[in-house]
């Protein structure tokens, strides 16, 4: 029990929120992606679904679930820092995914009370607990956004993405958050009318995240369940994504003691 209160004490982790404000611009590969390039700084690292109606990261990270976040909330009463790791599953890279549910019914039964436990339990054993959320804002969402120490909005290069991004950058403002707002300019390389520089300055930012455009590869590695960072890490793709997660990691400063590994039976 002494090392348990240890390791209590040690630092929070951070969570780290990926949005965007509209449909297919790769919230939930570069969620993936960064999450298992986090990992492979030898940091304990989570990801959470939080697009409960229609998560799709067990299937970008090729895993056979036995719990989803469904069986953690049956179980909410009784649910400690020991046995939430028994409603995760490990990746291959280390990274434990919280799965969202299996049917998109089984969302009405996930309330801000039960996501503010399962976030600070998860946020007590990790480094890092990356959430990839649904669409722009809903119901699910704000208890993330509120709790988030990093919020990463998604975009690229076409206009209707921009314009619902601007929109949604407005409305985090209008509700204070907008010192946790940082950018990832996706396919910032494709070809458009604009290019990265004229999109960053619509937003207002002088340093987003920048991600190359090499969309055939990465729509094969969604489809094969293989992350970018897991595979080729010559290609730009995954050389962008361990930019970001180096600076993410160097803003952050030590990480906390890792006997908790040993303790909680986590990789």
């Amino acid at each position: 029990m002494e090392t348990l209160n240890e390791n209590m004490a040690g630092k929070r982790g951070q969570m780290i929120v990926v949005g965007g404000a509209k449909g297919g611009v790769g919230k939930t590969i570069l969620s993936v992606n960064l999450s298992v390039a986090l990992a492979k700084r030898s940091v304990k690292v989570c990801i959470i679904d939080g697009d409960f109606q229609f998560g799709d990261v067990n299937l970008a990270m090729d895993i056979q679930e036995t719990f989803t976040i469904k069986d953690a909330i049956e179980a909410i009463g009784t649910l400690d820092v020991i046995n939430m790791s028994s409603y995760l599953t490990q990746h291959n890279s280390g990274v434990n995914v919280l799965v969202a549910p299996d049917r998109p019914e089984y969302a009405d039964m996930i309330t801000d009370e039960n996501l503010t436990k399962i976030t600070s339990l998860l946020l007590d054993i990790y480094d890092y607990v990356i959430v990839d959320t649904g669409v722009g804002f809903h119901e699910n969402s704000l208890p993330f956004i509120e709790r988030a120490d990093k919020l990463l909005l998604v975009t690229n290069l076409e206009m209707a993405t921009i314009k619902n991004t601007k929109r949604m950058k407005e409305t985090l403002d209008m509700l204070g958050y907008s010192n946790k707002i940082e950018y990832i300019i996706n396919r910032s390389t494709m070809e458009s009318v604009l290019n990265a520089e004229n999109v960053a300055e619509i937003l207002g930012t002088e340093n987003p995240y920048l991600v190359p455009n090499d969309f055939k590869y990465v729509s094969q590695s969604f489809n094969m369940g293989t992350p970018i960072v897991s595979g080729r890490a010559t290609n730009v793709v995954a050389k962008a994504i361990f930019k970001m997660a180096e600076q993410i990691a160097s803003k952050r400063g030590p990480q906390r003691i890792k006997q908790k590994k040993r303790l909680f039976g986590i990789r």
